[in-house]
C-alpha cells in the first residue's frame, strides 16, 4: 500500500507542478502572440483584415511555448525520475495535458478590450484563442518524446560499454 501511495504522489506531484507551469506558460503565449484586431459592427464582431495571419500566428506561438515547455520539463522530469520513472512519464503526459489546456485558458483571459473608434463601428482586439486545438498535444508529446530519447541515449551507451567489457567468444 505504501507503494502505491508512493507511486500515485509522484503522478499527482508532477501534474500539480505542470499545472502551474502552464499559468506561467499562458501569460508568456499572451504576450508572444499577436491579437487578432476586429471591427464590431451592430455588435457582431467581423475580422478587421480578413487576409490577417495573426490567428495563424496564435497557434504557432502557443505551439512553441507549449513544447519548449515540454522540452524543458522532459529534460528536468528524467534528470529528477530516479527512482519512479514510469510514473514521473505518466504524470509528464497527464500533467502536460493539464498545462496546456491551463495555457489556453489563461492566455486567453489575458488579452483583449477596446483600442479605437473607428467609423464602422468599435476597433477591438479580443482574448486570444485556439483555432487548431491539435496544438495542445505539443507540450505532453514534447515532454515524453524527450523523456524517452534521452532513456534511450542512457540505456544505448551503457549496453554498448557492457557489450564491450565482455571477453570474446568461442572462435570456431
Amino acid at each position: 500500500m505504501r507503494h502505491l501511495r508512493g507511486n500515485l504522489a509522484a503522478i499527482g506531484v508532477t501534474v500539480l507542478v505542470l499545472a502551474v507551469l502552464g499559468v506561467v506558460a499562458g501569460y508568456v503565449w499572451s504576450a508572444l502572440a499577436p491579437a487578432a484586431r476586429y471591427v464590431l459592427i451592430d455588435g457582431t464582431p467581423h475580422l478587421a483584415d480578413p487576409e490577417s495571419q495573426s490567428l495563424i500566428e496564435a497557434d504557432g506561438w502557443f505551439a512553441v511555448v507549449t513544447g519548449a515547455s515540454g522540452l524543458a520539463c522532459g529534460i528536468a522530469g528524467y534528470v529528477l525520475s530516479r527512482k519512479r520513472p514510469v510514473e514521473v512519464l505518466v504524470g509528464l503526459a497527464a500533467g502536460g495535458l493539464l498545462a496546456g489546456y491551463v495555457a489556453m485558458l489563461v492566455g486567453s483571459t489575458a488579452k483583449g478590450g477596446v483600442q479605437a473608434a473607428g467609423p464602422d463601428g468599435y476597433t477591438t482586439t479580443t482574448s486570444l484563442d485556439l483555432t487548431a486545438h491539435g496544438v495542445l498535444f505539443a507540450w505532453p508529446l514534447m515532454a515524453t518524446a524527450v523523456f524517452w530519447v534521452i532513456e534511450f541515449a542512457v540505456t544505448y551507451n551503457q549496453r554498448g560499454s557492457a557489450t564491450q567489457a565482455l571477453p570474446p567468444g568461442p572462435k570456431l
